[in-house]
């Protein structure tokens, strides 16, 4: 039988409920953006056709930008005062988006799948904004409002790249 945490947010402006709900969805948007790390280094492993340089090329600063997202959201909910968890485990029954399914496969079977893909992840990112705004965290909604931004950038890339 698993407890609920104990909430104990170093915010003076928010309760403890209010950190558990934000920390709940923070933990989502962890599980999310581990999910996209792995996810980006699968693409950049196994693209390949005319387009393979420019993509291969392009995933790789993507992949160290997503890494630093988690590491700022694992920061924040260990400073609400919950406990983030990146185990691979947690991540898999903790998904709420569709798994990304391409194999081996072209720089526009990758691409396309990945803007897909991007859209999932900026869901999960937007919800977690929006409840971080309903509590008032202005912090935790800057935080992720900034990686939307690249989040958002990135799936035009994705787009761009395919001519749509």
């Amino acid at each position: 039988m698993s407890t609920k945490p104990r909430i104990y947010s170093s915010v003076p402006y928010l309760t403890p409920e209010a950190s558990a709900e934000i920390v709940s969805a923070l933990q989502q948007s962890l599980y999310a953006l581990n999910d996209l790390h792995l996810t980006l280094k699968h693409i950049h492993w196994n693209v390949e056709g005319p387009n393979f340089i420019s993509v291969h090329e392009m995933i790789d600063p993507q992949v160290d930008d997503v890494r630093l997202m988690a590491d700022a959201i694992a920061e924040r909910i260990a400073m609400l005062g919950g406990v983030p968890d990146g185990r691979s485990g947690s991540l898999v029954k903790g998904r709420s988006w569709p798994e990304y399914t391409v194999g081996r496969g072209s720089a526009d079977e990758h691409l396309k799948a990945l803007a897909e893909y991007f859209n999932s992840i900026i869901e999960v990112e937007h919800h977690a904004a929006q409840v971080a705004g309903d509590n008032d965290d202005l912090v935790t909604e800057g935080i992720l409002t900034a990686q939307l931004e690249e989040l958002e950038k990135y799936n035009w890339f994705a787009r761009a790249h395919l001519g749509s």
